[in-house]
């Protein structure tokens, strides 16, 4: 079947899956978190296929590690679904109903999306975590994923039609797309006529390609150039450990932290003990002070401040105030996740004021920017934009709008 015909079939699915109630729609995504771990050997294979390839091909280890499936990892993607099974379904909500002096009484209310279309790169968690918040906000949605994990994605998108087929509920409800010429992919962005809205997940090309590419509105989910900024008066022990967890818990996503920020009046306590705990695990990139500070650090060019490395590297500016610190955060940042360790209460409210991002910490790793850390179950994506959705967007983020007007024989 050619792409036109798959995105002509799921905006016809739309119809039906917008009116499915709350408990079937509860139903299906139970079904689905128990089936995945029932057949996740089936998955576990696929997996495999998409690692041998990538491994050939010399992808970067961070990248692997997005790709890996295991036990573990399809259990936390099951619990994701049961989490999205337990939130309130907010299709249907009237949000407000106001009576107007001729009678009208107008109200509005959330309504689905449609077909969600979503060109992701080598997640396949995003494949499921997409699949349960479009079902449970009554949306078709489309997956293209990247040719890396086509296996895997075949293999998920297979579980999910049966439960679907079990329940029936149109296959079409979740479509994949498996042809991987980019050819298609960039006919995809342009099926305006049965998708509603597209969301790219992955790094800067990606993005870039879609937003410059597409017809169908885009909600643009962004890179992860976070900082943390270990201000003049903090725990040095806590900052160690903040920056420790932020850059190296996982390497290869979007709000490990990238770029280190540090007060000159704390970099001669701090940076020392950062290196011992770091223990030549990450490649240090200074300025000129911090390079004075660091045994094994590199000097830094213009160019890593503004760099996501998705690696074991890590760059370091050191700043005289925290006013110099918010102006090269909001200079160099992607608008996505930042940080400030400090026991200065005047400075951690200037610095959630105004550094300029989706998610902005005091005392605490940029690792919980993750809709399941939120509480949303999942997310489709990390919005950096500002109009719609901004930050994890889970349920509401995938609703629209209509008004709802209740008259009694009104004419103008």
């Amino acid at each position: 079947m050619d792409l036109k015909e798959l995105c002509k079939n799921a905006n016809e699915a739309k119809y039906t899956v917008a009116k499915l109630d709350t408990n079937t729609k509860n139903k299906v995504l139970l079904e689905t978190a128990e089936r995945l771990i029932k057949e996740s050997k089936a998955i576990i294979e696929g997996n495999n296929r998409d690692l041998d390839r990538a491994k050939k091909n010399n992808m970067p280890q961070g990248l692997q590690d997005r790709l890996l499936l295991d036990e573990s990892r399809i259990e936390g993607i099951a619990e994701g679904i049961r989490q999205v099974d337990a939130l309130d379904d907010p299709i249907g909500e009237v949000t407000s109903m106001k009576k107007r002096p001729n009678g009208l009484e107008i109200g509005k209310k959330r309504v689905p999306m449609g077909v969600v279309g979503v060109i992701y790169e080598a997640r396949p968690n995003v494949t499921a975590d997409v699949f349960s918040l479009c079902f449970k906000t009554s949306n078709v949605c489309i997956l293209k994923g990247g040719s890396d994990a086509l296996e895997s994605n075949k293999a998920i998108v297979s579980v999910i039609h049966k439960v679907l087929e079990d329940n029936n509920i149109p296959t079409y409800a979740c479509t994949l797309i498996e042809d991987n010429d980019r050819a298609t992919t960039t006919e995809f962005m342009k099926m305006k006529e049965y998708v509603d809205v597209l969301i790219p997940r992955g790094g800067a090309g990606l993005i870039r390609s879609v937003v410059e590419n597409a017809t169908i509105p885009v909600i643009e989910t962004g890179t992860g150039n976070c900082h943390v900024y270990v201000d003049a008066t903090c725990d040095v022990k806590t900052a160690v450990d903040i920056v420790e967890n932020a850059k190296t818990q996982r390497i290869g996503v979007c709000n490990a932290c990238e770029s280190l920020v540090v007060h000159k009046d704390i970099m001669d306590e701090f940076l020392p003990e950062l290196e011992k705990r770091l223990n030549n695990r990450v490649e240090l990139r200074c300025d000129e002070r911090s390079l004075d500070k660091i045994n094994k650090g590199v000097k830094a060019t213009s160019e890593d401040y503004s760099t996501e490395y998705l690696d074991y590297i890590m760059s370091i500016k050191t700043v005289d105030s925290v006013d110099e610190a918010i102006s090269h955060i909001n200079a160099n940042n992607t608008g996505h996740s930042e940080s400030i360790v400090s026991d200065n209460y005047e400075n951690v409210q200037k610095f959630l004021n105004e550094v300029d991002a989706a998610c902005v910490y005091a005392n605490a790793s940029t690792r919980f920017t993750d809709g399941f850390e939120f509480g949303f179950g999942a997310e489709i994506g990390i919005s950096t934009q500002k109009l719609h959705a901004r930050g994890p967007m889970g349920l509401e983020a995938l609703t629209s709008s209509k008004y709802i007007i209740y008259g009694n024989g009104q004419i103008r």
